[in-house]
């Protein structure tokens, strides 16, 4: 018979690892990973990167979880380790530029292919907007940081990291809006209904 991972709230299961309880760690590890991947790959990561990143990010996590006061949210606290950690990833390629191209700028290709067109995600839409588009998107949502906290993280004006989110969601929005002639309000279902 194996041992039984420990349950509970965040918060406890941050205070046991605290106390040396590897196993809630663990725990905190099993139920928050996938999400941080998924985080680093919206800011820009590919898998194994996302991986590397994420695995950094549950070390750091580790040496500094007494720091943790279960103020917020333990996922959001660990999201934020890992977006820093790839924003210093980021700012050591020097392939990277956070200044927009006519390739980035230029919306993807949609194939239109019946039901899997219909069933875009998150992920898929991201690839629309700009480096710069898809960075503040993901910092202020994904990683739940304000847009100061994206400024001075990205080294750009407040005011650019403001503009490169609402461009980007307007994207999104239109990316993700249901396709025209899909029933998609409730007055036009109720139509059909009655």
């Amino acid at each position: 018979m194996g041992v039984r991972p420990p349950t509970g709230h965040d918060v406890e299961l941050a205070a046991l690892a605290a106390a040396g309880d590897r196993q809630a760690f663990g725990e905190l590890v099993r139920r928050h990973g996938s999400a941080v991947r998924g985080l680093l790959r919206r800011l820009g990561a590919d898998s194994a990167t996302a991986d590397d990143i994420a695995q950094d990010a549950f070390l750091v996590g580790f040496e500094q979880i007494a720091d943790y006061r279960g103020e917020g949210a333990f996922g959001g606290w660990i999201k934020k380790t890992a977006a820093r950690l790839y924003l210093r990833k980021v700012k050591r390629d020097s392939r990277f530029v956070l200044t927009e191209t006519a390739e980035d700028a230029a919306p993807a290709a949609s194939d239109g292919s019946g039901a899997a067109a219909d069933r875009m995600d998150l992920d898929e839409a991201l690839k629309v907007l700009s480096k710069g588009e898809r960075l503040c998107v993901s910092l202020c949502y994904g990683a739940d940081w304000s847009h100061a906290e994206a400024a001075e993280a990205l080294n750009i004006p407040l005011g650019t990291v403001k503009s490169h989110v609402k461009r980007g969601l307007d994207k999104l929005r239109v990316r993700m809006a249901p396709p025209s002639g899909s029933v998609s309000n409730d007055s036009a279902r109720r139509e059909n209904l009655g």
